[in-house]
């Protein structure tokens, strides 16, 4: 079963500095019908005005994935990193019992575009933690990449949940599956470009619930970038 959500049906805020779209609840935008997939609680596409961001503020047993499209972001935390993240690379802040940041965008003149993405932890209480990976094109071209896992593997960055993230970009003839296993859920968001999911066709900003599906195809892409969390069952 496939439940798509469009991207128009979204939630969205726009401040000035940042405008935001909200896949699931977030803030002032509260839909009882869209409050997250299984472990999946945020996906929110921002685009943040050149020399503007997200002051210091605090997160608690949360994990945190930044997902960079267009521009760069500047991050900045009370563990003592400091870094600016850009295309291709995926960025994993754990918040555990407690941590504070700021993220700006980096640049003084270009909009930052990324996707802010939270899961939550099997557990509360874990140690504040901070990673992040570079994975080149070809490495996403015409294929599945894994790149946030619950124990690294393949380069992945690690989160603290029984989840995989995986990206892909497709264009053309190229395709891509992915093994779905018996009572776990599945959601794909399109980053950008337009795909097909299982013969669906999803544009930029789309995303689709799946479940009871024994295997995921993606395809009929063009400059399609997708984003696909294999999620434990729901509770």
């Amino acid at each position: 079963m496939i439940q798509v959500r469009k991207s128009r049906e979204r939630g969205h805020a726009n401040h000035g500095w940042l405008d935001s779209y909200h896949t699931f609840s977030f803030a002032d935008y509260v839909d009882p019908k869209h409050m997250g997939v299984s472990a999946l609680l945020v996906i929110n596409e921002d685009r943040v005005q050149p020399g503007q961001g997200f002051p210091t503020h605090s997160h608690r047993d949360m994990e945190i994935v930044s997902y960079v499209l267009e521009g760069a972001l500047e991050h900045k935390d009370s563990m003592g990193n400091g870094s600016i993240i850009r295309p291709g690379e995926v960025q994993r802040m754990s918040a555990g019992t407690g941590v504070r940041h700021s993220e700006f965008n980096a640049s003084a003149d270009a909009i930052a575009h990324f996707l802010q993405i939270w899961i939550m932890p099997d557990r509360a209480g874990y140690a504040p933690g901070y990673e992040q990976k570079t994975f080149p094109p070809a490495e996403l071209n015409g294929r599945l990449r894994l790149v946030a896992s619950p124990d690294g593997r393949e380069g992945s960055v690690t989160i603290h949940q029984d989840a995989l993230l995986f990206t892909t970009k497709l264009n053309g003839g190229e395709s891509v599956s992915h093994t779905l296993a018996p009572g776990r859920v599945a959601y794909l968001h399109v980053a950008r470009g337009t795909v097909a999911v299982n013969g669906q066709a999803l544009t930029a900003g789309d995303g689709a619930r799946v479940e009871q599906e024994s295997t995921i195809r993606l395809g009929q892409g063009k400059d399609a970038e997708v984003l696909l969390f294999d999620l434990p069952p729901e509770q």
